[in-house]
């Protein structure tokens, strides 16, 4: 009887010394040098393989506390894989419950609408969370990775803010901005019979892609957000007469590296697939990423009987439905000035 007291007095101790150094272990910083470091977690990894690659990346000594530590706390089924930043006097319990709740470190990107697919991609070199996987590919060999029906980058991302775990290659990125794009201007193109004062019978485009062209000329030509459906009735109302858009953007666009930041009257005449100036209807692509609101103008014009419009220097513009008022307004607004 006595034998079996002591051997129940011995669990006893052995538990209770148990429970307190796995609870000192706990809540005992781990001390990380320098003040922070980054750590990984692979993919559908094991509690095992989390301890060993802690172990491996500095933050752990040995694996088997923290197994244990997870085990006894019932954590050891939701670790979840990612980027974590640890904190020098983070505890192992602190790291446990990180991995638990999915802490990791995210990046992120901002895409500006109006921006060119050129300036898209120049951000995502420079942003230090991605990896980089396209930079030696071709628009074509990335476009067909993606999935894309379309032979030609621009306007086909959606611009908006995305955030990602640490290392997400740029293709994922990319993916994520294409088939928001996809989305946005299906919806859009798929409303256009509900909404806007002119109707879809009035709308001069054969399908969504040239409605998204439309919408890039559009974003890169409107400095007063106000004016968006105006300056689509504007080009609209062209397109159904069979005028030229005449817009500089495009000619801009076409220039490519060779605008030097001055357009030039020798640069409306020069001919490119994109001078709107010399070639009637629309370039053959966009020219920019454009926004919703862009997509909605392009769809849902205003109803006007304007033709014509100039910049009053203020961001602001000056519409005119005959070539003389046009022509006053340039006067008044430009020439002036």
């Amino acid at each position: 009887m006595r034998l079996i007291k002591k051997i129940l007095w011995l669990i006893l101790l052995a538990t209770a010394f148990f429970v307190l150094a796995l609870t000192y272990y706990a809540r005992t910083s781990l001390k990380l040098q320098p003040d922070s470091q980054d750590i990984e977690v692979a993919p559908k990894s094991s509690l095992k393989s989390v301890a060993d690659q802690l172990v491996k990346q500095g933050v752990l000594n040995e694996p088997w506390r923290f197994i244990i530590l997870a085990r006894v706390l019932k954590k050891a089924s939701y670790l979840q894989a990612g980027n974590y930043t640890l904190n020098k006097n983070i505890t192992p319990y602190q790291l446990l419950l990180s991995l638990n709740h999915g802490k990791t470190v995210q990046g992120g990107i901002t895409f500006i609408e109006g921006h060119t697919f050129s300036q898209m991609r120049e951000r995502l070199n420079k942003n230090e969370a991605i990896k980089h996987t396209i930079n030696q590919l071709s628009d074509k060999e990335f476009l067909a990775l993606i999935g894309t029906t379309e032979t030609h980058p621009e306007g086909l991302f959606f611009p908006d803010t995305y955030y990602f775990g640490r290392n997400t290659e740029d293709i994922v990125i990319l993916k994520k901005a294409y088939f928001a794009m996809q989305s946005k201007l299906a919806k859009a193109w798929h409303e256009r019979d509900s909404k806007g004062v002119n109707g879809a019978s009035s709308l001069p485009y054969k399908n969504s892609y040239e409605a998204l062209i439309m919408a890039s000329i559009i974003e890169k030509e409107t400095g007063n957000a106000s004016e968006r459906t105006q300056i689509a009735g504007v080009f609209l109302n062209r397109l159904r007469f069979g005028m030229r858009l005449q817009t500089d953007p495009t000619v801009i666009y076409g220039l490519g590296d060779h605008f030097d930041g001055n357009l030039r009257r020798n640069d409306l005449v020069r001919d490119t697939v994109y001078n709107t100036y010399t070639r009637a209807g629309l370039p053959p692509t966009p020219i920019a990423m454009p926004s919703l609101a862009s997509i909605e103008a392009a769809l849902h014009p205003a109803s006007t009987n304007a033709l014509y419009f100039v910049g009053k220097g203020d961001g602001s513009h000056a519409f005119s439905a005959t070539l003389v008022e046009h022509n006053r307004a340039v006067v008044k607004y430009q020439l002036k000035k």
